[in-house]
């Protein structure tokens, strides 16, 4: 186990995760989900986690698989058009991870997830937690707007709330 991590991990709050996501910065998430729904027949979760328990780190979770079981938790998969995506940030870690379903993650690679990721992450590196977030969810509204593009009777299927875990 790494010590650095451990240390993050255990010394990251609830309290630090509410001020760099407080009611204003959820409601413009919130708000730029939905917005960008209108325009693709896809689904936009968002969800925040402050850091893993002892456990997880001692059996070294990585963030890619805690946003895998996330986006199983939360439903994100259970999409009409299996093209749904969750934006999954884990705060100690300073990490941001994108998961596709599989309609959609066959059209669209890595590395234009890993921009994305990569992106979000320079934003929040200065604190701009509520730039880098929008800015997420316009990237991914833009990917799947070019491969699922709106439709008659499209209907939202997923909150559009973003989760602090």
């Amino acid at each position: 186990m790494d010590l650095m991590r451990a240390l993050r991990h255990l010394f990251a709050t609830r309290w630090g995760t509410r001020r760099r996501f407080p009611g204003p910065t959820l409601a413009a998430i919130e708000a730029a989900v939905r917005d960008v729904e209108s325009r693709h027949a896809g689904e936009i979760r968002f969800a925040v986690e402050t850091a893993f328990d002892l456990p997880e780190l001692w059996s070294g979770l990585a963030p890619r698989q805690r946003a895998l079981q996330v986006f199983g938790q939360l439903g994100v998969w259970d999409t009409e058009g299996n093209n749904g995506v969750l934006i999954y940030v884990l705060l100690a870690d300073r990490d941001v991870e994108i998961v596709a379903d599989r309609a959609i993650a066959g059209r669209v690679g890595q590395a234009e997830w890993d921009a994305v990721c990569r992106e979000v992450e320079d934003h929040y590196r200065v604190g701009r937690f509520t730039e880098g977030s929008v800015a997420a969810v316009q990237a991914i509204g833009r990917l799947l707007a070019k491969h699922f593009p709106a439709q008659r009777g499209d209907r939202d299927e997923q909150p559009n709330q973003p989760v602090l875990l």
